[in-house]
């Protein structure tokens, strides 16, 4: 029997990877909701996409857009599973809001209209706001998001657990195609000229790849019921660890001696990102659901260490072009 699962998100970090992953799967049908038409192709063609430019992956095209919910109308037509990855995280704030908790709303109307029977959202940890959190399972901290863009994913987490659907909480996600969370720690580094010293927080972290695999598994589990899921490797990477990684196989921190966190406080004060990415290093985020992987009977992958010598390759690449342009 053919599962037909209609994505959203494609041709995104992480979305890409679902659907790959789906696509592998001899008993699925993949569509793609897509707010341009693929170039050469009519809505509901089958494509070949480059999700690194922005489109989406192989599979079939339906055209709706998240801005524009009257668009939506019959996106869900003869899906059984809808996979929302999509989410806009930059931008004015009224754009945000629009995609992230107005167009979820209107994509999961949609979905109960057309009888869907299983919605999957693809969310975040950040929804509970800044910590610390250490070994925190579902449901044992309220939501308490501190951006506007955790705020609307919030909200459209609301949406999709008031239709009965599954909320997946992945933390910091990296492997290739990481624009964030390692480059981001490498920008620090760059701010400070050193590496840091007494960073001993813990991370939950999954890669992107897992995560994919994690997402489908759950998508298409009828032993997985809807609610919320903490969807990252057991165990957590500490801060330490991660900082090693990076300086020994993406880019060495140049300059000065390493400094303290109270240090790297003073240097990076009035730089947003730098103080982010500082919290990262020394505010616990451990969030625990082993039940998740045993429902599923789904392994969580190698863990940290194998999978970021795995995409460090890419890493390296992908700062020294950004370095060169």
């Amino acid at each position: 029997m053919t599962v037909n699962v209609l994505i959203t998100g494609g041709s995104g970090f992480v979305g890409s990877r679902v659907a790959a992953v789906a696509q592998g799967r001899p008993d699925v049908r993949v569509r793609h909701l897509s707010r341009r038409t693929h170039q050469g192709a009519a809505p509901g063609e089958p494509v070949q996409g480059d999700p690194f430019r922005g489109e989406p992956g192989h599979g079939e095209v339906v055209h709706g857009d998240l801005l524009n919910p009257p668009s939506l109308r019959g996106v869900c037509a003869d899906t059984d599973v809808l996979v929302h990855c999509a989410t806009r995280i930059d931008g004015d704030a009224g754009t945000v809001e629009a995609v992230n908790d107005l167009g979820t709303r209107a994509l999961v109307e949609e979905a109960v209209r057309a009888g869907v029977s299983r919605i999957v959202y693809v969310s975040t940890a950040a929804v509970y706001g800044r910590g610390p959190f250490r070994g925190v399972r579902p449901g044992e901290v309220p939501v308490a998001p501190a951006s506007a863009t955790s705020r609307t994913r919030a909200a459209a987490e609301r949406h999709v657990l008031d239709a009965g659907g599954l909320v997946l909480r992945p933390h910091l996600v990296y492997g290739e195609g990481d624009r964030w969370v390692v480059p981001g720690l490498v920008r620090l580094l760059r701010e400070l000229s050193a590496t840091l010293t007494g960073c001993a927080a813990l991370q939950s972290m999954i890669d992107v790849g897992t995560l994919g695999r994690a997402v489908v598994a759950a998508a298409l589990s009828p032993a997985l019921d809807g609610g919320v899921h903490h969807v990252n490797h057991p165990e957590p990477v500490g801060a330490a660890e991660l900082l090693g990684a990076v300086c020994a196989q993406v880019e060495e921190p140049g300059g000065g001696a390493a400094v303290d966190v109270a240090t790297a406080l003073d240097r990076a004060a009035g730089t947003p990102f730098a103080l982010h990415h500082l919290g990262m290093l020394t505010v616990d985020h451990w969030f625990v659901d082993d039940a998740f992987w045993k429902v599923l009977d789904c392994s969580p992958g190698d863990g940290f260490a194998a999978g970021f010598t795995r995409a460090a390759p890419w890493y390296r690449s992908f700062l020294a072009a950004r370095s060169a342009s």
